[in-house]
Parts: structure tokens; sequence; C-alpha cells
């Protein structure tokens, strides 16, 4: 294993190693997001259980989880054990071609953040009802056989959706709608709460979307896996999806209640967010403009049907806004990504999608 580090820069060594800090801090921050939507007796529960995670998939990413999911030599479905404990990665650059600005071993521990937060986003929709230890196992399976395969297919070199031609820059679907899918999954295995009662602390409400929406520009700029002129875009329309979504929600809910409502705003925020996680590194800054109303407007719709269907209980609507903001996304990407964002020396070359003439590429993001 070479010890050389000359094929990249400590510009970008120090921007990858930020954004994995970033990325760190959202998972405090989705368990004071749910801490403060739940009831109050349950929201330490919560915070825990996000909080902890960090150290259950922290590991199991070191054991297996990393080596599933990036392996040089795995296959189109799933990884194998070659860099299992971290043995034989790269010091020289990372395994996919984007990634080939730093070294593995930055590469691992920045993705090991995106397979802890997906976890805890999922934890929302069986909020409780969970007991800590028997949940703490099963957050340790469903990464190993559930996130780390869907990752794997998604963006190691070799799996069937890259090479594909599909396009997830920060985690539409290995996080997102995964963790949407699964939250959904959960409120029907264990059923509806015995009580509901309203949000017991918005200030908590506000603090983690405030963190989540600070971590999210290490999570789509970090993506880059360089500091170059595509963070700073992933960065730039991070923010104004964000922005345009947790309005339109807001004012959308404004009309039905004539106030307006933090809660409101800050589901909306977080609905742009992860819309354009996805594309947040192939679309142009006004693009993002279309992914915040689209995703502002459907999550809420979507929101909406799901109170008056009543059908499951989804106590912090992780389907709605995760698993639909997603889709929406990733279906968005395959009409808005444009090959000329992906400049400044990158080998990612993309087709783009419908406005280069490329209408294919929603196929491609649909059977993803």
């Amino acid at each position: 294993m070479s010890t050389t580090d000359n094929s990249f820069n400590s510009g970008n060594v120090a921007w990858v190693l930020a954004a994995t800090c970033l990325v760190w801090i959202m998972t405090p921050g989705v368990g004071f997001l749910y801490s403060g939507l739940a009831q109050k007796r349950h929201a330490l529960s919560l915070i825990m259980l996000c909080f902890l995670c960090i150290p259950i998939v922290s590991i199991q990413w070191f054991i297996w989880g990393y080596s599933l999911t990036f392996s040089r030599t795995g296959g189109p479905f799933i990884g194998n054990l070659q860099n299992a404990f971290f043995m034989n990665l790269n010091w020289d650059s990372g395994p996919t071609p984007s990634s080939e600005h730093v070294s593995e071993y930055i590469f691992a521990i920045f993705q090991c953040m995106f397979a802890v937060i997906t976890p805890a986003l999922m934890i929302g929709g069986a909020a409780e009802r969970v007991k800590l230890l028997p949940t703490i196992i099963f957050i340790f399976i469903w990464s190993t056989i559930v996130y780390d395969i869907i990752a794997s297919w998604c963006w190691s070199a070799n799996g069937w959706f890259t090479k594909l031609g599909g396009l997830d820059f920060a985690g539409g679907i290995p996080v997102h709608i995964s963790s949407g899918a699964a939250a959904l999954a959960f409120c029907f295995v264990l059923g509806r709460r015995h009580q509901i009662d309203r949000p017991h602390n918005l200030i908590n409400v506000v603090i983690g979307t405030v963190l989540l929406w600070f971590g999210w520009f290490g999570f789509n700029g970090g993506s880059a896996v360089a500091a170059n002129n595509r963070a700073i875009i992933a960065c730039i329309v991070t923010n104004l999806a964000a922005s345009f979504s947790g309005l339109t929600w807001m004012f959308m809910d404004y009309i039905k209640f004539n106030k307006l409502r933090a809660v409101s705003f800050c589901s909306g925020a977080v609905s742009g967010l992860v819309a354009i996680t996805p594309a947040s590194g192939y679309v142009a800054p006004y693009a993002a403009v279309v992914f915040g109303i689209a995703s502002g407007i459907l999550c809420n719709l979507a929101s909406v049907m799901r109170t008056r269907l009543n059908i499951y209980d989804d106590a912090m609507d992780v389907f709605t806004i995760h698993g639909i903001g997603g889709f929406i996304g990733n279906v968005l990407t395959g009409i808005f990504a444009d090959k000329d964002i992906v400049f400044n020396g990158s080998r990612d070359i993309i087709k783009g999608g419908a406005i280069n003439g490329n209408p294919f590429q929603i196929l491609i993001q649909l059977s993803g």
C-alpha cells in the first residue's frame, strides 16, 4: 500500500474532513427534531436512539459495511469483504471516479456518516412504539442487509445503477427513499400509537431543523469529494431548494390555518433538502427553485392525504418527507441534470437529463 499523498491537495482533504463533521452533526439534529415532535415522555428515548446510531453503525461500517458497499472488486448488487475492518484501503485515491481526489480512508469516514444518519431517519416512523435494545440490534442488521446493498447499487463503481448511468449525487435513493420506505414498513408492523398528542417542544423542532440545514452543506457539498466548483454549486442549490420549499409549505398551511407555523416551515425546509440531494451536483441554481417548490407542494399534499386517509401512523411524516421527497428529487434529476455542471476536471461525465436532449434519463432514474 502506497503512503504517498501527492495525487491530491490539502484543500480537498480539509474540505471532505470538514464535510464529515457537518454530516455527523445532522444525526443529533434528527434526534432533536423528532424529540420535539414527540410526546414529552418519549423525547429522551428518541434523542438517544438517533445518537446511538453513531456508534452502532460506525462499528458496523468498520467491520464490513464499507466493504460491502464500496469494495473495488464487488459485484453489481453487493460488494465483498475485501476491505472488512478497513483492510487494503488505498492511501492514493478513493474507490470511485469522483473520490479520486482524496485518500480512501477519508472517503470511508465521510461515507460512514451517510450510513449513520439513514437509520436515524427511519426511527421516526416507529417513534413512541419501540424499545431501546431491540431497536439497536435491528439498526445493525438493517444497515447490513438494506442500506449497504442499496448504496452499493447506486455509488460503487460496479453497481448496476451506476453502470446503467443512474444519477444520485448525495443519497436520494440510499438515504432518503430507503429510510422513508423502511419507516412506512415500521408503521405497518408496529401499528398505531396508543396516544397522539401535539408536538411538545417546538424549540427542539427548530433546533433540529437548523442542525440539519447546517449539516446538509456537508452532506451535499462534501459529496463532490473535492473543494471545487461543483461543491460550490451543490451548496448553492441546497440552500435555495430548502428556502423555496420551506416557504411554500408554510404558506400552503397558512391558507388552511390562517397563521404561519414553525413546524410547517421546518417540514418544508427538510423536504426541499431531501429533494435536491440526488441532484445537487448535477443541476444549475435555477433548477433548485423547481425542486423546492415542487417538493413543498407535493410533500405537503402527501401529508394532508396521510392525515385524511389515516391508513398508517407515521409519527414524524418520515415517508412523506423522505420517501416521497426523495422520489420527487430522483425524477426531477432525470429532467434537470445538466452535463455542463459536471466540470472542473471531474471524471464523473454524464449525458445529462431531458434538458440536454436525453429524456431516457428519467426512465433510468425511475429504475432506481
